[in-house]
């Protein structure tokens, strides 16, 4: 047999493969659905043992707006079963990156100085538009 019609046959069968295995996913909304059908998102999203949560927002780039998002990211967390401890991966977007700096213990105390990676981006406009900051999370569950 060729390499040529063994590579084909490889493709074809990963291909037929991969659309009979469908993935599965939890999915996790505030409005206690699984989703947000007018924006079309899922506050979180569970595959296997990872969670992947949606962006949560505050208005005030303040001691207690910070403590909002992340008392708020805190409750989807805990839906899993999971704590600031599972988090592995933080994005963070900010309309004032110097205000978040300048408050960023606030954030750290979450974390219990076990921090994972994490990239901190500043942007013009968040979707909502009083918004300033948006905190998106990659965590992990045991297996």
């Amino acid at each position: 047999m060729s390499k040529l019609v063994i590579f084909t046959s490889f493709l074809l069968f990963c291909n037929t493969y991969s659309q009979e295995a469908k993935l599965q996913k939890e999915k996790w909304h505030w409005n206690n659905k699984t989703q947000d059908s007018n924006a079309g998102y899922a506050q979180a999203v569970q595959v296997d043992n990872v969670i992947y949560i949606s962006g949560v927002v505050t208005n005030n780039i303040t001691p207690e707006g910070i403590t909002s998002v992340y008392n708020n990211l805190k409750a989807v967390l805990a839906n899993y079963g999971a704590t600031f401890d599972n988090v592995v991966k933080e994005n963070l977007y900010t309309t004032d990156i110097e205000a978040m700096k300048k408050y960023n213990d606030v954030r750290k105390k979450f974390y219990n100085n076990d921090f994972p990676a994490a990239t901190w981006v500043q942007v013009q406009r968040l979707y909502m538009p009083d918004s300033k900051l948006e905190v998106e999370l990659v965590a992990h569950l045991q297996k």
